[in-house]
Formats: structure tokens, C-alpha cells, sequence
């Protein structure tokens, strides 16, 4: 049997082309910081999976659109019911969101709005000061809550906070909450500029 003795070709750069516009993916892809150089192949090979991607998420919506009344039209609904039924494209469900109509947001907010203002036992509100009622401890006798007002200051700077957790100035000697210590030196850090923050704590 004879060999074949035909020479192989050389390689050729893939070519063809795409139904989105090359140069506005490049453009897209340079917006990111990480990436220094990418090449045509990689831009072009980018393009392509962009486009398989929604000719995917077109099928999908275009199923959930023949469900129920079948329609020709796809429409936004569509898409999120899509987006909220298939596993593989749970990543869309920020950007994508299932709508509500806008009578159900509304009554939700006045439930909550009134849970708020009288549904929660043991608190009072009174304007913008939040009072907790008097705890009582093993021994029956009531202990004292100090109200907490997040805006104004006592005893010397140190105020107590919106969560109850006492936050001190930089001349108060006693611990801060860890969360309340980073916002009290972030504030620091925003009145003073470019200096360095005293770390207090």
C-alpha cells in the first residue's frame, strides 16, 4: 500500500464572521483593568460565545413565552421566568428580576410601615429616638435603659449608637464595637483628608 505523501497544509487563521460588532467587544473587553492585551482570537472566540449566550436565553424566553397562551412575541416577563426556572441562569436573577405588580409593592410597604410603627412589643417610637421598656431582671426589679440617640453626644464625646453599642472618642479609655470603630475612623478619615487615622481600640 503506498504512502501518502501529500504535504499537510499550513495552519490558517480562523475567519468569520459575527453578527455583533467586533470592535465594540474589544472596546467592551479593554474596559476591564485586569486584562492588558487581548488578541483578535480571543476577542473574536468572545464574540462568538456572547452570541451563543443570548441565542440561548432567546430559545429559553421564546419556551416560557408558548407556555400557558402561546405567544409569538417574547416579551420581559418572559425572560424573567426563564431566568428564574433554569438552574444555569440563576447568575441573571439581579439583573433580571420577576416583576410585581406595583398595588402588591405598595400594600406590602404599608404592612411593613405599620409592623414598624405599632407591631413590635417592648418598643416605643417616638420620633426619631427609639426607646426599649423597661426590662425586668431575675429578681423582679426593673433595669434602666438608656435611650439610644445615634446623633447626639454625651459625656464627653462617647454617644451611644443606632444598635445600642456605646461608641467612644478617641479620649474615652473603654473598647468600641468593631463596626462602630471602623465607621467612627472612616468618618475620621473623610474630616482629616490625606493624615494617617489613629487606630483607637
Amino acid at each position: 500500500m503506498p504512502y501518502n505523501t501529500t504535504a499537510i497544509p499550513p495552519r490558517k487563521e480562523v475567519t468569520g464572521q459575527t453578527q455583533l460588532p467586533l470592535s465594540r467587544v474589544k472596546k467592551i473587553i479593554a474596559q476591564d483593568q485586569d486584562i492588558n492585551i487581548c488578541s483578535n482570537n480571543a476577542a473574536f472566540v468572545i464574540t462568538l460565545a456572547t452570541e451563543m449566550f443570548i441565542q440561548y436565553l432567546a430559545n429559553e424566553s421564546y419556551n416560557m413565552a408558548k407556555v400557558g397562551k402561546p405567544r409569538r412575541n417574547i416579551q420581559y416577563k418572559d425572560l424573567a421566568a426563564a431566568v428564574s426556572h433554569r438552574d444555569n441562569l440563576e447568575f441573571l436573577e439581579d439583573v433580571i428580576p420577576k416583576t410585581a405588580p406595583y398595588k402588591q409593592i405598595k400594600a406590602q410597604a404599608a404592612a411593613t410601615r405599620n409592623q414598624l410603627s405599632s407591631g413590635t412589643p417592648g418598643i416605643e417610637r417616638a420620633g426619631d429616638k427609639q426607646r426599649e421598656a423597661p426590662a425586668t431582671n431575675g429578681g423582679g426589679s426593673a433595669k434602666k435603659h438608656r435611650p439610644s440617640t445615634s446623633r447626639s453626644s454625651l459625656n464627653g464625646g462617647s454617644f451611644v449608637g443606632a444598635s445600642g453599642a456605646r461608641i467612644m472618642s478617641d479620649d474615652d479609655g473603654a473598647e468600641m464595637d468593631p463596626a462602630d470603630q471602623l465607621h467612627h475612623e472612616m468618618r475620621q478619615a473623610n474630616q482629616e483628608g490625606d493624615e494617617d487615622v489613629h487606630m483607637s481600640g
